[in-house]
C-alpha cells in the first residue's frame, strides 16, 4: 500500500522537528520509526532528511509511505464484498451476519479479512487487514478498516477517545418490567470465569462499559431500540441488555428468545467521525438486513 502525503509548514510550525510536527498531525510513534526505515520516505524540500531536523516556515514536508507486505496467515478468499465507502486510507464495509471478521483456530477461511485481503491482491496491492471496531460474527452492518499504518493509529486513538460514534440497531425482549424510553448502562464487563467466550457484569474484576440506549419502537413481545457505544467491550451491548433483563432476540449466549430470528438481532447502524486524515466530517448508515426488517 502506497500512500504520499505533503504538508506546508506554516509560519505557527516554525522550528519545530518533523517529528514533534507529524505528532501534531497524529501519526502515531510507531508509524514515524517505521516511516524511519524507509529509504526516502521522508523529504524537507525534496530531500531525505532526518526526524529531528526543523523547519521553517514555508518548507515544502513529504511523506511517502510503503508497505510491502500483506497480512501474514490471511488466506484471500473470493468473498464478495458489500462497499459503502473507499478512499485512499480509509474502507467501510456492510458486514453480513454469519460472517466472522477474523480467522480462526478452526476457521481460517470465509471471513471477512480473507476477503478483503483477495480484494487487494487482486489489485496487486499488498494490505495488512486493520479493523477499527469489531463486529461479531452475527452482528451485521458497518465496519470501518484502515488501508495503511498512519490511518490506523490515528483511528485506534480517536475510537479510544470516542470521536467515533457508533449507532447500533437491535430488537430486544420486552422482559417483566417495560425498558424505560431511554437510559445509560453503566456496568464493568469481565470474562466469566468457567468461560473463553461469555462475559458478564462484573463490578470488581470488570473493565468500565457504557451503553446508551433509546427505545424507538414498541412490538408484540419487543422493542426496537437504538443504542450508542461510549465503550467497546465484546458483546458489550449484549451482555449489557441481559444484565438490563431485555436481552436481543435471537442471542442464544445470553438467554434471548430464538424463536423469531436465529441470531442475535443486531445491526451496526451508523458511524460519524472525522477523517483520518483530511478530518472532514463523515457519516455513514447501512440498510437494516431483511431478518430484522422483517420483525421491524
Amino acid at each position: 500500500m502506497h500512500r504520499t502525503f505533503n504538508f506546508q509548514i506554516e509560519t505557527a510550525c516554525h522550528a519545530s522537528t518533523i517529528y514533534n510536527y507529524l505528532r501534531s498531525k497524529s501519526f502515531s510513534r510507531q508509524s514515524i520509526i517505521a516511516l524511519k526505515k524507509i529509504p526516502e520516505s521522508i523529504l524537507l524540500n525534496g530531500k531525505w532528511c532526518y526526524v529531528n531536523e526543523k523547519l521553517s516556515a514555508g518548507d515544502c514536508l513529504t511523506i511517502h509511505l510503503i508497505e510491502k507486505e500483506s497480512s501474514e496467515n490471511i488466506v484471500p478468499c473470493e468473498i464478495p464484498l458489500d462497499i459503502v465507502y473507499e478512499d485512499e486510507d480509509i474502507l467501510i464495509l456492510n458486514k453480513p451476519a454469519n460472517m466472522p471478521v477474523h480467522p480462526s483456530l478452526n476457521h481460517y477461511e470465509g471471513t471477512l479479512a480473507n476477503g478483503v485481503v483477495y480484494y487487494y491482491e487482486k489489485q496487486g496491492i499488498p494490505y495488512v487487514f486493520r479493523c477499527t471496531n469489531r463486529l461479531d460474527k452475527d452482528t451485521s452492518g458497518l465496519i470501518l478498516l484502515s488501508k495503511h499504518m498512519v490511518a490506523a493509529g490515528i483511528l485506534s486513538t480517536m475510537i479510544a477517545a470516542g470521536h467515533i460514534k457508533r449507532e447500533y440497531l437491535a430488537l430486544v425482549s420486552q422482559g417483566k418490567e417495560p425498558l424505560p424510553k431511554e437510559g445509560t448502562v453503566n456496568a464493568p464487563i469481565a470474562r466469566m470465569s468457567d468461560s473463553l467466550i461469555t462475559r458478564c457484569v462484573d463490578f470488581q474484576k470488570g473493565e468500565r462499559a457504557v451503553t446508551h440506549y433509546r427505545k424507538l419502537q414498541e412490538k408484540n413481545g419487543y422493542d426496537l431500540i437504538s443504542l450508542h457505544l461510549e465503550t467497546g467491550r465484546t458483546h458489550q451491548i449484549r451482555v449489557h441488555m441481559s444484565y438490563l433483563g431485555h436481552p436481543l432476540l435471537g442471542d442464544s449466549l445470553y438467554y434471548g428468545n430464538m424463536e423469531l430470528i436465529k441470531r442475535q438481532a443486531l445491526h451496526s447502524y451508523r458511524l460519524s467521525f472525522p477523517h483520518p486524515i483530511t478530518k472532514e466530517p463523515m457519516t455513514f448508515t447501512a440498510p437494516v438486513p431483511p431478518d430484522m426488517e422483517k420483525l421491524i
